[in-house]
């Protein structure tokens, strides 16, 4: 680990966290990064949290924004926003992402001269990654590998490298989890460069609860790859409605016609 954080120690490296009443994690995830990166900023962006998030997370030893409108495509916005950096590690504060995977991953960055590289997700503890999840984030993710392009294989992690540049030229519009989808998708369509490597994703500790609703965000999220669609690929995205629309049609024009021919 030490060999690859001399590749970057001239580089000012900043850990975004954004959070929401996660009071049993956050200490673990501040103290990890820390031990992981010890010349990195981290800053933890509290969202209206009722619990001591960002009591705890000062105490760490962690800078803390506030961010008042609710989700976290909110909160994202505003540490991009407001945190100053060369490189950008973000992670969530619910301690399943491993923070010493961050120095290799940030070395891949600088040496490859890459954009953003993505934290695929890789656990065998079923608690970890819920078959719910697992199964949307297939379906989601091969949903957009077939229109932008297959250089991800798991799209909605929450665990990312980016550099400045792509930082502070993202056109952030989601409030919500759908940030995730529009940093890959924003990466592909604009064709920029991009890595996916594997790491370690563990349980959430004791006493932390997801904040994610499985059918409720993943609607969400299939509402942007529609809009995504829709503003990028206006062709595909169309025909495909029609040929959506046609195939209704003959379905109730059917019985009509099987009543007419018979």
């Amino acid at each position: 680990a030490e060999s690859h954080l001399a590749k970057f120690s001239d580089l000012q490296v900043a850990v975004i966290l954004p959070c929401y009443n996660e009071e049993a994690s956050i200490r673990q995830v501040v103290e990890e990064f820390s031990t992981a990166l010890p010349d990195a900023e981290i800053v933890v962006c509290d969202n209206n949290s009722s619990d001591r998030t960002a009591e705890i997370a000062r105490e760490a030893g962690a800078t803390v924004l506030f961010e008042a409108y609710q989700g976290k495509g909110n909160a994202v916005r505003r540490l991009f926003s407001d945190v100053e950096a060369d490189i950008y590690v973000m992670a969530d504060g619910d301690a399943t992402y491993d923070a010493e995977a961050a120095p290799e991953m940030i070395s891949e960055l600088i040496e490859n001269r890459l954009a953003m590289i993505n934290g695929a997700r890789v656990s065998e503890e079923v608690e970890a990654y819920r078959f719910g999840h697992k199964f949307g984030n297939w379906m989601l993710t091969g949903l957009v590998r077939l229109s932008f392009g297959d250089r991800f294989r798991d799209m909605l992690s929450g665990y990312r490298i980016m550099s400045r540049q792509f930082v502070k030229s993202f056109p952030a519009l989601s409030n919500g989890f759908e940030i995730e989808t529009e940093l890959c998708v924003h990466s592909l369509r604009l064709q920029l460069p991009v890595h996916e490597m594997d790491t370690v994703y563990r349980a959430r500790p004791e006493g932390s609860t997801s904040k994610l609703s499985t059918l409720r965000d993943g609607f969400r999220i299939l509402r942007v790859i529609g809009r995504l669609i829709r503003d990028e690929k206006p062709l595909e995205f169309f025909s495909a409605v029609a040929g959506l629309l046609m195939l209704v049609a003959a379905i109730l024009v059917a019985p009509l016609l099987l009543t007419y021919i018979d």
